[in-house]
């Protein structure tokens, strides 16, 4: 039987989504908004656009914003473009609609700060009802319209005479909630101004409707939120006075004083600011927020993504007119236009340097002395800062911490150990032996070194190995030798255990008894013994067994020189003989200042306790 068309009995039906405006707030507030604080930002941010559609109408107008809060409501007003009934219906009343999609605006899309038309949504987070009384100044003859929208997602709209408003613009009133008096406060309501919009190209002023200056500081009617322009917009009488004043800024805002003050002006993207590099040294990873403004409006404090990851030794305050805001407008958007910023940026700070190293080695060494480790991380990936920077970086070697350029002057082959604990074992020795190492463990030296022949290509590096130290250790005679061979004989048993070998040799300094030459293949080698003793036997014991015979193995080197050897390698008592052994590595390894494992912790205390009951019984 064939089966029945049933389309035509079922057509579908075309529905609306219904919007849970409480649980939409919900979500701005836990989601979207980092606080509730943001409700201030929204309507002035909203205010700032209105007076921007304004200016297109009337371009040589006076505008302003003006805002008023004495505890009990909380108001924004504009001298912007307003809104007639048509506009409150399209765009209060939907929604995710953004008057900034109108059509004449459109093609002027870019001027505006926000672009989301859900920023009056905000104000739900500190009040239940939202009054707006607006006259467009498209439509001189217009009425004043009335919208007042409510939490729970009702709204009413009406038209008023003219003289309701007798101005074109918008006001917009809040009654805050008893929760929401943290930031409807009158001195919070100016801080948050203040913080908000200092750099608001439109006049903004405040009135706490006390009407003189409240308790607060300046705040009564008509008290400037900006009373002056940004600091690098300013005209200075000298260029050391604008130094002067450029840094004091990035005091006030960062709370540091900055090594120095680095000017940003990217005028295809309309940028300017400033970067305050950090006196001080910060950890490896570590990245600060920076401050950012869009058309003056503060977008974010913790904006990391406008410079690089290396450019962690400055703190940036800049504003700009085409970056894109994210929805929350807390974040930038990712695209092609901060990724051209950020390099920019990046160019701008590698300028700096340059300038630093070629007219000002005072400022250049300080600045090294707190961050080399930034520097050294750009330098990796920048062969312009490799040539420039490399020979000032200072790094750890056997002459103390110099730059390699000093350090390749008086050693023609510079040797770089693999990890710092490695350089701790051996640079004492090194040093005594005329080699010239350096700590190449830390992060990016060892890479670094080895680009040195590309600055200076007359000289020679080369990794340190054990055969390249013990090599310009002094053998000792053959009758000292054969003297202390049950010794090393019994040490070398007892020793076995942890894959050391044990020999004598000479060398300074004389109050060194021992040192441990121990590879990062000895300690490879060392796991896998382990793991083969674990699996006891069987295939994979057997793979592992063989790669213990192929690998090196750590190695004792006894000084000769020091007392203390001079009368341990005449021991002839098993026994003991062995217990001094342990001891010997033990220090040896402690020295080394790398980790110890369980094995040797229990070695250490073990020969410790040895060496003290064969010393009291021999008392007794």
């Amino acid at each position: 039987m064939p089966l029945r068309d049933n389309t035509a009995d079922h057509a579908a039906t075309d529905r609306t989504f219904q919007v849970d405006l409480r649980g939409l707030v919900d979500l701005l507030s836990h989601h979207l908004y980092s606080s509730p604080r943001v409700y201030l930002r929204e309507l002035m941010q909203n205010a700032v656009d209105a007076l921007t559609a304004r200016h297109a109408v009337e371009p040589h107008g006076a505008f302003g914003i003006r805002l008023y809060a004495d505890g009990s409501v909380v108001r924004v007003e504009d001298d912007g473009v307003g809104l007639t009934e048509a506009d409150v219906h399209t765009f209060l009343a939907t929604i995710g609609r953004s008057s900034k999609r109108a059509d004449q605006i459109a093609e002027q899309r870019a001027d505006y700060i926000g672009q989301f038309g859900i920023g009056l949504l905000s104000c739900f987070l500190v009040a239940d009802e939202i009054h707006v009384l607006s006259r467009s100044a498209r439509t001189p003859d217009a009425p004043a319209v009335e919208w007042r929208g409510r939490g729970d997602g009702s709204y009413s709209v009406r038209t008023l005479p003219a003289s309701a408003r007798p101005r074109p613009g918008t006001t917009v009133t809040l009654t805050p909630r008893a929760d929401a008096a943290e930031w409807t406060r009158p001195a919070q309501v100016h801080a948050l101004a203040r913080h908000f919009g200092s750099l608001l190209r439109h006049p903004v002023t405040f009135d706490d409707g006390t009407g003189g200056t409240g308790t607060g500081g300046a705040r009564g009617p008509g008290a400037p939120v900006n009373p002056e322009p940004a600091p690098w917009a300013r005209t200075y009488p000298t260029p050391g006075a604008r130094s002067r004043a450029l840094a004091a800024y990035g005091e006030e805002v960062f709370g540091f004083t900055p090594l120095d003050t680095i000017e940003l002006d990217l005028p295809a993207v309309g940028l300017k600011g400033i970067a305050c590099v950090l006196p001080e040294t910060v950890p490896a990873g570590r990245r600060h927020g920076h401050r950012v403004h869009v058309k003056g409006m503060l977008l974010s404090e913790q904006a990391e993504e406008i410079l690089p990851e290396w450019a962690f030794f400055v703190r940036c305050v800049v504003d700009a007119e085409s970056l894109r805001p994210t929805a929350s407008r807390e974040s930038l958007y990712e695209d092609d236009t901060l990724a051209a910023v950020r390099d920019a940026l990046a160019e701008r700070l590698r300028a700096w340097i340059a300038r630093a190293a070629a007219s000002d080695p005072d400022l250049l060494g300080r600045f090294l002395q707190a961050h080399h480790l930034a520097v050294k991380s750009l330098a990796v990936h920048d062969d312009e800062m490799l040539r420039m920077l490399l020979p000032w970086l200072p790094f750890e070697t056997t002459d103390g911490h110099t730059t390699l350029d000093e350090f390749a002057r008086t050693h023609r082959t510079v040797l770089v150990t693999s990890s710092v604990e490695e350089f701790r074992q051996v640079a004492a020795i090194a040093s005594a032996a005329g080699l010239g190492v350096v700590n190449g463990g830390y992060t990016y030296d060892r890479e670094l070194v080895h680009r040195l022949p590309e600055i200076r290509p007359e000289a020679a590096v080369a990794d340190l190995d054990p055969e390249t130290l013990t090599a310009h250790l002094d053998p000792v005679d053959r009758e000292t030798e054969l003297a202390a061979a049950a010794y090393l004989a019994q040490a070398r048993d007892a020793l076995a255990v942890f894959d050391c070998d044990v020999a004598l040799r000479t060398f300074q300094p004389a109050s060194a008894p021992a040192l441990l030459v121990d590879s990062r293949e000895a300690r490879h080698e060392r796991t896998r013994s382990q793991l083969a003793r674990e699996q006891e036997g069987g295939l994979w014991g057997d793979i592992l067994g063989a790669l213990r015979q192929e690998a090196p193995r750590a190695q004792l080197i006894l000084n000769q020189l020091n007392p203390l050897v001079r009368t341990a390698v005449t021991i002839d008592e098993p026994e003991l003989a062995r217990t001094s052994a342990e001891a010997l590595y033990g220090q040896a390894v402690m020295l080394s200042r790398r980790p110890l494992r369980p094995a040797e912790s229990s070695l250490i205390n073990r020969s410790f306790l040895d060496l003290l009951a064969h010393a009291l019984r021999k008392d007794s």
